[in-house]
């Protein structure tokens, strides 16, 4: 089934769209719902932020796959084009965000929207409701979404400080920086099954790999290898939580290549082995790998 964002604003009960990718979709910003098994895939021409209401939702998009649990967000950018795909008792609401909501934004308060995900809090996902709902009136102009616009933004506010250490001579060229590093970051995050090399991430930001490497290191205090092996030994430690896998399964789930290199890494990390982890419920012991002596210690163990 192919639709315009206009003529669908609920997708719902196993029900499947596709937005054209080459449909006008007007001067202003759509807002979208997934629900109980419904999936959605976006077009390539707008901004998308997705905020997760009710259960779980798995996301696949270019920078890889997620899951969304209740209160949090993602955001895209346009040529991400991201499939959203509802739990069974999933309540997931999105808003497409053109090319003139985005100069609003930034005209109303002087920030922008990037890519990226976080969490929200009860008030946070209640108020996101509630403005989402009224920005689906009929004849509600884009002018009428300032609420909304501002609230995708206040969800971000994090963000605000550490745009300002990125390298460029005017704000608009850091905000440019930051949302490609946010992008490669949530690379890393969508691909943590696996070894990202940094030749990707320089592609998809269209930045030299020296560039990009030393610009990660500034605004986030850790290398993109860091981080990847950071969040492969997470995604290790959710399976060996929430599933009956065998230890060398969850190793080569996580992108690692022998069980050897996984047992050096998660025990560098958590100080203790994977399967003592299991056994104790997920439970981390005291002075766990987050020290930086550890954190040395466990980026060394998965590089080798």
């Amino acid at each position: 089934m192919v639709s315009s964002m206009r003529q669908v604003t609920w997708v719902d009960r196993g029900q499947s769209v596709t937005f054209d990718r080459h449909v006008d979709d007007g001067p202003r910003p759509n807002c979208v719902g997934v629900a109980r098994l419904g999936s959605l895939q976006t077009s390539g021409t707008v901004f998308t932020v997705w905020m997760q209401l009710r259960g779980t939702a798995w996301v696949e998009s270019k920078e890889g796959k997620f899951r969304l649990h209740q209160r949090e967000w993602i955001a895209f950018e346009k040529e991400s084009r991201p499939l959203i795909q509802a739990g069974r008792d999933g309540v997931c609401i999105g808003v497409s965000l053109d090319a003139d909501a985005l100069r609003m934004l930034g005209t109303l308060a002087d920030c922008s929207v990037y890519t990226g995900r976080g969490r929200m809090s009860h008030a946070e996902a209640r108020l996101a409701l509630r403005l989402w709902r009224e920005a689906q009136g009929a004849g509600t102009t884009i002018h009428q979404l300032r609420p909304l616009l501002l609230h995708l933004a206040s969800l971000q506010r994090e963000l605000s400080v550490t745009v300002q250490r990125c390298p460029g001579r005017s704000r608009m060229r850091k905000r440019q920086v930051f949302g490609r590093m946010q992008r490669a970051r949530l690379y890393l995050e969508g691909n943590s099954h696996r070894v990202v090399r940094i030749g990707e991430l320089a592609e998809l930001t269209n930045f030299s790999s020296w560039y990009l490497s030393k610009t990660f290191q500034s605004l986030y205090e850790e290398s993109p290898q860091s981080l990847s092996a950071r969040l492969r030994l997470e995604r290790a430690a959710d399976l060996l939580r929430d599933t009956d896998m065998m230890v060398g399964e969850v190793a080569a789930a996580s992108g690692f290549d022998n069980c050897c290199s996984f047992a050096r890494a998660f025990r560098a990390r958590y100080g203790q082995s994977a399967s003592r982890f299991r056994e104790n419920g997920g439970l981390l012991p005291p002075q766990s790998a987050k020290s930086p002596v550890g954190s040395r210690k466990y980026s060394a163990a998965t590089q080798s």
